[in-house]
């Protein structure tokens, strides 16, 4: 049961379904308010999640559709969230898209443009505004956490945990690989993924949304405070594992 008195407010991006739905639902039960974001295409599906956050926990959710790649709607979407349940403490940059499984020499430009409009830009602009209202918000020990898809982001978590450090802002990185969600199961399903990375998965194990959750629970919490600049790379199913 989660504790009666808030510990704050998360902004949790990409939880209409997966793996961001699970971090939302983790992060409730922790304690936290829970302001939900997805594509507005998608708004059914997170306003359900928010109403199953709400009947089991009761600590306030908000929903706030936005893309992330878009510069004023992120802001609107932090904004309108910190104004909604009393401030910003935990920013949650997990949007993304899985793309396309292609060699490079048969990737088209669309293809890879795609995914970094989302994954890297849409981070850039939640960790820009995420931790701006964080500061704003005033109270100590803000996070910023990221899902780190791209290694672009590793690197701009690092370069943003250098920079925040002095608000009091610790910016980690989870790199999550593939994980079986409803966005995934086509890839894996198809084969692909052992015909690129002969090793996959790793220990015969494909990782559930939970697994996620249960690092940005920890890297959330009061226990993580000396923790900043930090790529964790789940090794029983990251793909960078998976060569032989």
């Amino acid at each position: 049961m989660a504790p009666i008195k808030p510990l704050g407010v998360a902004l949790v991006t990409g939880a209409a379904q997966g793996i961001g739905k699970a971090i939302a639902m983790r992060l409730a039960s922790d304690g936290f308010k829970v302001a939900l974001n997805d594509v507005p295409s998608k708004r059914e599906q997170f306003a359900a999640v928010a109403r199953e956050i709400d009947e089991k926990y009761g600590l306030g959710t908000f929903v706030a559709p936005a893309d992330v790649s878009q510069e004023m709607e992120v802001k609107e979407m932090v904004e309108s969230s910190s104004k909604a349940l009393g401030g910003l403490d935990v920013m949650v940059a997990n949007a993304g898209i899985v793309g396309v499984f292609k060699p490079i020499m048969e990737m088209s430009l669309d293809e890879w443009d795609e995914v970094q409009r989302v994954n890297l830009r849409g981070a850039f602009l939640c960790y820009k505004y995420g931790a701006k209202e964080i500061v704003a918000t005033g109270r100590p020990g803000g996070r910023i956490i990221g899902a780190s898809s791209a290694w672009g982001r590793q690197g701009t978590s690092s370069s943003a945990a250098l920079e925040l450090g002095e608000h009091g802002i610790t910016v980690n990185a989870y790199a999550p690989g593939i994980i079986r969600t409803a966005a995934s199961e086509p890839v894996i399903a198809s084969g692909v993924l052992k015909k690129l990375f002969p090793g996959f998965p790793p220990f015969g194990k494909i990782g559930e949304p939970e697994d996620i959750a249960s690092i940005v629970s920890y890297l959330a919490s009061k226990e993580s405070h000396y923790i900043t600049g930090f790529p964790s790379t789940l090794e029983h199913i990251s793909i960078s594992n998976c060569y032989r």
